[in-house]
């Protein structure tokens, strides 16, 4: 299980004061340092939290890897392929929303055709490409067919039930998981995930790679970075035995 930390609101705070701190350049560092096995950030469109310059120093300091969300638009693909990080995760992107509300459409041949061309172009600069998926049977078959390396299930409708709805989501994205590894995929999730309901899903087998980031930048807050990364470090280790 690899735990790729997502460093984006921490370019939140800086932006919302315009400055140069707190550096999210930095703060991936620290969270190498707490046991994280690579750093996710997400270029969006709009600029609104990491800009360019974040990802070029990142790319050159990180001692891990790189994973780079980013939008099947042409200006940020040319940056990836420029770039070259380890991975690449296409998501949806509207500028309306807070943060990352879903999985990708992927019906309709118009939309399968600039996916297949985006996952294409990305593989071509030598880069693993994935693709955020909500955990539905279509979904999964649709990103093998459309070339990808990877999938990263949303885990937003587990991270919002309880209960017995909770049950039911995790064993959804279970079943994805596993469909996912059957086809050949590398299988990944994210979003929502906290401290206190990570470890359910870290121990499903067929999950190779969590991305977690709002949860352990807000504990952050209280006990610093590197040793917020290393405490959700250990849940995920402890999950698996």
């Amino acid at each position: 299980m690899r735990l790729y930390v997502n460093i984006d609101h921490v370019a939140t705070v800086r932006q919302a004061r315009g400055t140069d701190e707190p550096d999210p350049v930095r703060a991936a560092v620290l969270a190498e340092l707490g046991g994280a096995d690579g750093i996710t950030v997400h270029l969006r469109e709009d600029r609104r939290h990491i800009q360019d310059r974040d990802v070029h120093l990142l790319m050159q300091t990180a001692r891990t890897v790189v994973n780079l969300e980013l939008a099947a638009a042409s200006d940020v693909l040319a940056l990836a392929e420029k770039w070259r990080p380890h991975q690449a995760t296409l998501v949806p992107e509207r500028r309306e929303e807070v943060t990352t509300e879903g999985g990708l459409t992927l019906k309709g041949d118009d939309t399968r055709t600039w996916l297949s061309a985006a996952v294409r172009r990305l593989r071509d600069a030598g880069i693993r490409t994935s693709l955020f998926i909500d955990p539905d049977p279509e979904a999964v078959r649709a990103s093998r067919d459309l070339g990808a390396d990877a999938i990263e299930l949303h885990t937003g409708e587990y991270a919002n039930t309880r209960g017995e709805e909770r049950r039911e989501q995790l064993a959804r994205l279970a079943r994805a998981a596993a469909l996912g590894r059957a086809l050949g995929l590398g299988v990944h999730a994210g979003h929502g995930l906290t401290y206190e309901n990570v470890a359910p899903l870290a121990a499903v087998p067929e999950i190779e790679e969590l991305n977690i980031g709002h949860s352990i930048v807000s504990r952050a807050v209280f006990t610093g970075l590197e040793r917020a990364v290393a405490d959700m470090a250990r849940i995920l280790r402890h999950a698996r035995r």
